[in-house]
């Protein structure tokens, strides 16, 4: 099953716009304490659209707390600007294993101490220039997208319904 942790998001409507791609995805989100906001905020919710009650969500004191109950698992992947590796070089597993995608807060991302200490799985999407970040939504979404088209998008929809014509006439 495939997992989104946020440590300490600051940005509601970065995390309603997650929960939405967690939803569209079945992807389960994590939420690390100390949050920047209320989930219950309108924010979160506007943010999250309809698709927030959707969202299976975990949430955690701390990142402690988080790394302690997870400490077993071979597949957490840790997202930052300081890692060596790039996100699609990655091998991140099969649709049945637990698989986390990490990301830190908005303002300074994941500790170096927790990078440092999963050099091996610590990931990052390539960028040009002095570009300083992506938008943490905007990752996440490229992210998740990575690990479902390795695992070849179990159980998606693989094509949209037109309102005025059928994909059969075009033929």
């Amino acid at each position: 099953m495939l997992n989104v942790c946020l440590f300490e998001p600051e940005i509601p409507q970065n995390t309603g716009n997650i929960a939405r791609t967690c939803a569209a995805t079945g992807t389960r989100l994590h939420l690390v304490h100390p949050l920047g906001f209320s989930i219950s905020e309108k924010a979160v919710r506007h943010a999250g659209l309809d698709y927030w009650k959707d969202v299976e969500i975990f949430e955690y004191t701390d990142v402690d707390d988080f790394l302690k109950k997870h400490e077993e698992n071979k597949h957490l992947y840790f997202f930052s600007t300081k890692a060596q590796k790039c996100y699609s070089d990655i091998q991140y597993g099969l649709p049945d294993e637990d698989i986390y995608l990490i990301f830190g807060k908005e303002s300074k991302g994941i500790e170096e101490d927790i990078l440092f200490a999963h050099k091996d799985h610590t990931v990052r999407i390539p960028m040009i220039g002095e570009t300083r970040s992506l938008n943490l939504s905007n990752s996440v979404a490229i992210a998740v997208y990575e690990v479902l088209r390795q695992q070849g998008f179990p159980s998606f929809k693989r094509a949209g319904n037109l309102r005025k014509y059928s994909w059969e006439d075009a033929i």
